[in-house]
């Protein structure tokens, strides 16, 4: 590259590969201001330069600035917290309209017969002829009481007018009075108007008052009474279903249920019978309870009572339960429909209907009541959990038994694992379990209960069977005890006085492996149903739970003599009478409309309200196999901190042990002297001689016969007395004896 001096007019060469360009320097004088500045194009200048161009510019430069204020505008607007803003916003401003329309309604309802005139036609839907003529009569009285209070307005202007004449008169000579009196005292004649001017300057000044108070008070006057109204509209629920929280609006708790829309609904079920009454007969049904809003909280929904046409029993209604419910906006399981007349004074051929708001069965059921603190009463009830009203539902423990049923793991261990929880936190109750499986369910209850064995062994079967015996035998000895103590039933008085009478429950989980046992179910089941049917008044209390509905798995008798039925999602209706009883499902009772799976925790109870049944979705107590956690266990612990004295838990009773085999050879051979003895008292003097023993207790004439025949003794039948002759027993035994040695 060659350079030149700068001053000159002279050129700068790049060479090579690098060459551009000739750059030509020209002179710059000294006091030259040098700008920056950038080559444009032609176009480019003319763009920056033209109005139109800028204004275009500017037009596009607005456009966007509207798009991003309505993308934000959008995004606020739509966003939850907005909208749920704006709806109480919105919802407060209707509580006042909402007001001012309930004090119009009250106006109008106090100043007309409109109150009377909707009872009317409530009676007269439900076809009740004695309330509609009530109703009559008492609209018609209200009239008459309507029409003298106006004529004593129109008596009452002049009979006031006079009132405040004759008050005037009679207030200015009392003044008048008052005044002679104060110029005598006073000996001054100025006195005797003095009162007179008094009232004068009293009234100014009140006038003077109301001036200075009035513009405060017409500017407070429209807020005081918007509040009044909004206060009014609030308490009423007065918003729009829209505008509510979702506690009973239509957005979260579905169609709202009226007689109306039950009737249209009852139209369109697929009843030939019911179908013929509404079209061919006119046929309309009456209402004893029109639909009522029931529930608390977010468990609400409506119950209504109303009657059938000749030829359509409650159980036709009950089968297509799943098209009534989608007629009334509802999931199946949100409609529970039952026989009206199989109630306590319920009344034949009425259908008692439930209608749950949409999506109850979906909200999160409320932790244990006493998870944290408190104590139970077994005399009362133990927790178990809500009903699709909300209510909570205690279950009956003494005086009663209990039977959970349903398909695998849908909550039935859960459901005893609550009820066994709440019998822990009662000071006074003792608590045994057994566990037909290996699982630990209860392994952290373990502390609290005086006997816990698991396991599906035989031997397991021979210690519950024990175990059953005992309990019998304890009834028995309860029995004796009450009486000598003058009571006819168990009290939580008597239990706190005397240590050997405490409150008992004793559960058997997964039971179809106990009655189900070939060699000791049948007994196991006999003494189940003997201790349910005896042990009631005794303080003993089973407690039982299945998958299985068979009369292997679960005595039909023990079903039945149970105060307290829990059934959760089953398939048929053979299942759901195993566990509920025979006619459950004929009478609307019917858990086979639970969901498997969906509906879990959620059974269908008997015997444990007022009601002929509930739905009752369980309380749960939370496990986490994983991390080895049970929420069972502080409660475990704190209700080892609150046992009384003398109520037996972990150590202090021994598993009731199977009653080692006996030898009916050897047996008889003691009883036996040495002369021949019928049978019949044979079979007396064994049962003296091993009274726990079973087989002794069951046995008859023919089987023992059948018997002493197997071991080589003949038994004739002299006189259908089949006497037993000691001689051969005791050959027969000696060849037994003979027979153990060569082995």
């Amino acid at each position: 590259m060659s350079t030149h001096d700068d001053t000159n007019d002279t050129t700068t060469t790049t060479t090579g590969s690098a060459e551009l360009a000739t750059v030509h320097r020209l002179p710059v004088p000294a006091d030259t201001e040098v700008i920056e500045g950038e080559l444009i194009s032609d176009e480019e200048y003319q763009r920056r330069t033209s109005q139109k161009a800028r204004m275009l510019a500017r037009y596009q430069g607005y456009r966007r600035d509207v798009v991003t204020v309505a993308k934000v505008t959008k995004t606020v607007a739509t966003h939850e917290r907005t909208k749920t803003l704006g709806k109480g916003a919105a919802r407060h401003v209707s509580y006042v309209f909402g007001g001012g329309y309930v004090l119009a309604k009250r106006a109008w309802e106090a100043k007309t017969n409109s109150r009377y005139e909707r009872q009317m036609r409530i009676a007269e839907t439900s076809g009740n002829a004695e309330e509609l003529k009530e109703w009559e009569q008492r609209a018609e009285m209200a009239r008459e009481r309507r029409h003298r209070r106006r004529m004593d307005w129109v008596n009452g202007f002049g009979k006031l007018l006079k009132v405040l004449v004759l008050g005037s008169l009679a207030l200015v000579v009392a003044l008048l009075v008052l005044g002679i009196v104060l110029a005598i005292k006073h000996e001054d004649i100025d006195d005797v108007f003095g009162p007179i001017e008094g009232l004068f300057s009293l009234i100014e000044w009140i006038a003077y008052a109301v001036t200075v108070a009035w513009g405060p008070f017409l500017l407070a006057a429209p807020w005081l009474a918007a509040g009044t109204l909004w206060y009014i509209g609030k308490n009423a629920d007065a918003a729009p279903k829209w505008m509510q929280t979702g506690r009973d609006g239509a957005a979260e708790g579905g169609m709202v249920v009226t007689a109306d829309g039950i009737v249209t609904a009852l139209r369109y079920l697929p009843i030939a019978r019911l179908k013929e009454a509404f079209k061919k007969e006119g046929w309309s049904p009456r209402f004893d309870l029109t639909p009522t809003r029931e529930g608390s909280g977010a468990f609400k929904g409506y119950s209504a009572i109303f009657d059938l046409p000749m030829g359509v029993p409650p159980k036709d209604i009950a089968d297509v339960a799943p098209v009534l419910a989608k007629n009334l906006h509802r999931n199946p399981v949100e409609v529970w429909v039952s026989d009206y007349g199989k109630e306590k004074g319920g009344k034949p051929g009425y259908v008692k209907l439930y209608v749950a708001d949409s999506g109850v069965m979906e909200k999160p059921v409320p932790d244990y009541p006493l998870l944290s603190e408190g104590k139970a009463d077994v005399f009362e009830g133990v927790p178990m959990g809500i009903t699709q009203r909300g209510d909570g539902v205690k279950m009956p423990i003494v005086g009663s038994n209990a039977v959970f049923g349903g398909q695998p793991g849908q909550g039935k261990s859960n459901a005893v694992r609550v009820v066994v929880l709440g019998c822990a936190l009662d000071p006074l109750c003792e608590i045994r379990v057994h566990v037909f499986a290996m699982n630990g369910d209860f392994d952290a209850y373990q502390p609290r209960l005086a006997v816990y064995e698991k396991g599906a062994t035989s031997e397991h079967v021979e210690l519950a069977v024990a175990h059953l015996q005992a309990l019998y035998d304890e009834v028995g000895r309860r029995e004796e005890r009450l009486a000598e103590l003058g009571a006819k039933k168990l009290t939580r008085q008597i239990s706190e006085q005397h240590p050997d009478m405490r409150p008992l429950l004793v559960g058997f989980s997964e039971c179809h492996e106990l009655f189900g046992n070939g060699t000791h179910g049948k007994l196991a089941a006999e003494l189940a149903v003997n201790v349910v049917k005896r042990g009631r008044k005794t303080g003993v209390s089973l407690v039982f739970d299945t998958q299985s509905s068979r009369a292997d798995a679960i005595p039909s008798q023990l079903v039945e003599n149970v105060g307290a039925n829990g059934c959760f999602a089953v398939k048929t209706w053979r299942s759901n009478d195993g566990f509920l009883g025979d006619g459950s499902f004929a009478a609307g009772i019917r858990a086979t409309e639970l969901r498997f799976n969906v509906d879990r925790g959620t059974m269908v109870a008997t015997g444990m309200t007022d009601e002929m049944f509930e739905i009752v979705r369980t309380y749960f107590v939370k496990v986490d196999d994983d991390a080895g956690w049970d929420q069972a266990t502080e409660v475990i612990e704190r209700a080892m901190a609150q046992l009384a004295p003398g109520t037996p838990v972990r150590g202090d009773r021994p598993t009731p042990q199977p009653e080692a085999d006996r030898d009916l050879l050897e047996d008889l051979a003691e009883v036996l002297d040495d002369v021949p003895v019928p049978a019949g008292q044979v079979i007396g003097a064994l049962r003296t001689l091993a009274p726990k023993w079973r087989p002794y207790q069951d046995l008859t004439i023919p089987k023992l016969v059948a018997a002493l025949k197997k071991l080589g003794v003949k038994v004739p039948s002299t006189r259908n007395q089949f006497p037993i002759d000691p001689v051969t027993v005791r050959e027969a035994l000696a060849r037994q004896a003979t027979a153990d040695l060569d082995e």
